[in-house]
């Protein structure tokens, strides 16, 4: 005689019934165990059954579930890199209509990490725009108490600026350095307050 391996459906019809016979989760799933053995689910999936019991659902049939994630090619995750490299996990998975996870595993598997490569214009916010001022009327106040600035030696002097721009994560492989852009250095003559001065 053939060992009888049960569907998933019948432990579920023995479920609802120890349920409806008012016995535990925790005794019906001993019992299976004792009677099935390794075909019989865990006892949180037991818990889980009765829980949708409780809350009136009787059915124990198996659900169709959404199914595998939407799979998509690399290629398509390449192109989108290639448009813009600065584009987050999520910006990627909504482009392409997938879960954030695949991408990242896919990414993963690309052997894909993120790098500073690339030079994006900084621009200040409002609290740092408050603060610089505030630290500037700070200064005048200083210098009508202090006169801090008829203590200082003027000359002139080249100055040498340039632009702080603020750099962003991109997807680059790790055979690649990440792409620099060099800082705009701007040179002119400009004047030079020298610290230091008489007392």
């Amino acid at each position: 005689m053939s060992e009888f391996m049960p569907k998933s459906r019948h432990p579920r019809e023995v479920l609802l019934f120890r349920f409806i016979t008012k016995k535990s989760a925790v005794k019906v799933h001993r019992m299976l165990s004792d009677t099935y053995g390794e075909a019989a689910f865990s006892a949180r999936t037991g818990r889980e059954w009765f829980q949708r019991f409780k809350n009136g659902d009787f059915d124990v049939e198996d659900r169709h579930g959404s199914g595998r994630d939407k799979v998509f090619k690399d290629e398509d995750l390449e192109a989108l890199l290639d448009q813009d490299a600065f584009q987050t996990q999520e910006e990627l998975a909504d482009s392409l209509h997938v879960a954030q996870q695949a991408v990242s595993k896919r990414l993963k598997d690309m052997r894909m990490t993120q790098k500073l490569g690339h030079w994006v214009p900084y621009d200040l916010k409002p609290r740092d725009v408050e603060r610089r001022f505030f630290i500037c009327e700070q200064l005048l106040e200083r210098h009508n108490w202090k006169k801090f600035l008829h203590r200082i030696v003027t000359g002139h002097e080249k100055w040498v600026h340039y632009d702080n721009p603020k750099r962003r994560k991109s997807w680059e492989s790790p055979d690649t350095s990440s792409r620099r852009r060099p800082n705009r250095i701007f040179t002119g003559p400009r004047s030079c307050f020298v610290f230091g001065g008489t007392n």
